[in-house]
């Protein structure tokens, strides 16, 4: 029994890039001999065994073999008669096919330390093409690694719009899209990956209402959410920017987004526009009530920062901020020592609000 780390820690440890998990491949082992040693199993569609002491997951060396469409159309084999070389060879990205030993040294049998320095983005095989999720896992290691200048090999795009062709990228469940999705939308460069599923034509199937709206302006927004550390709703929210609340709608249906993401993204597709203009109190109010900021502060923020990343008035969305936090401190207290209740209460503690909204200037 031999075991080896592999993958991301490999890769991201040679480029000197932030990594934290670490698999491991073993070879010459079976599940019976994991068993013995104390590891626990974890894996449904092949042997995977988390580590008694480390928690770290060790899958046993396997080979691949398609036999129907999508990310799960694959037959895994598992023997310890499979070399690392046989499973290195079914990863996606060559960079993505290296190995260290046990005592540290490099095995890499497909040129990915080449393609690291050269900052290449490569299949290792023909076998690229049947598996529609890669088309993502590449759009996102570009999102990942732009900024250190990485980018597509040439024919690594030919088969990525091979994919898309053969209809293979249909077949990709929603929410294996929504993790992908997600995951890229908090790397450093979320755009890119947008872009390269552009690029290749995988986004008019994945996610239609982006291919056919979304403009400079949506990934421009992007970008300077990534920048300023935006949290993963907030960068979701921009991508709704060019979009009505139906297509919004039906980009979250399609995806599965969850509550908080939907919710979010349909809040600025609905009133970051009328930010474009100066605000007047009576406006401001409006979209304090339309927002639900009283009731649901943090979510109407989160939307004031996603609409200042987007072409606003600035004086606008300060001027918002400031009524939402004087409104907002409005206490009803006063209103119900006076006797007031119901309707009659609601109603004039909206008078109030207003009125406190009327009291502020814009900046």
């Amino acid at each position: 029994m031999k075991c080896y780390l592999v993958g991301g820690a490999v890769r991201d440890q040679l480029l000197g890039y932030p990594h934290s998990e670490h698999d491991w491949v073993v070879v010459g082992a079976t599940p019976e001999e994991m068993l013995a040693a104390g590891f626990k199993p974890v894996g449904k569609d092949f042997p995977v065994f988390l580590h008694p002491h480390t928690n770290e997951e060790y899958a046993l060396a396997r080979t691949e073999r398609k036999a129907g469409r999508g990310y799960h159309g694959f037959v895994c084999h598992s023997s310890p008669d499979v070399t690392l070389e046989e499973d290195l060879e079914r990863r996606d990205l060559t960079i993505n096919a290296m190995a260290f030993d046990e005592d540290g040294q490099l095995i890499d049998p497909y040129g990915g330390r080449d393609d690291l320095e050269q900052r290449w983005l490569r299949h290792v095989s023909q076998a690229f093409v049947e598996d529609p999720l890669r088309v993502l896992r590449v759009a996102r290691f570009a999102a990942r690694y732009h900024h250190l200048g990485f980018r597509i090999a040439e024919p690594t795009w030919n088969l990525m719009r091979e994919i898309v062709a053969s209809g293979e990228i249909n077949h990709l469940v929603a929410e294996r899209v929504w993790k992908e999705m997600t995951r890229a939308l908090l790397e450093p460069n979320p755009e890119v990956f947008f872009q390269v599923l552009e690029h290749c034509g995988a986004l008019a199937h994945l996610l239609p209402e982006l291919a056919d709206h979304a403009t400079a302006v949506t990934w421009e927004a992007l970008r300077h959410a990534a920048e300023h550390n935006q949290p993963a709703t907030v960068r979701f929210a921009t991508l709704a920017a060019e979009l009505d609340t139906e297509q919004t709608q039906h980009l979250c249906e399609q995806i599965k987004s969850p509550n908080q993401f939907r919710e979010l993204a349909q809040l600025v597709s609905a009133h970051w526009t009328a930010l474009k203009a100066a605000v007047s109190p009576q406006t401001a109010f409006a979209l304090l009530e339309s927002g639900d900021a009283f009731r649901r502060p943090e979510r109407f923020e989160q939307f004031l920062a996603t609409s200042a990343l987007l072409p606003t008035e600035a004086k606008s969305v300060a001027y918002l901020r400031r009524a939402q936090g004087v409104a907002g401190a409005m206490s009803p207290q006063p209103l119900l020592a006076r006797g007031l209740k119901g309707k009659a209460l609601g109603e004039a503690l909206r008078q109030e609000r207003l009125k406190a909204i009327q009291e502020i200037k814009a900046q």
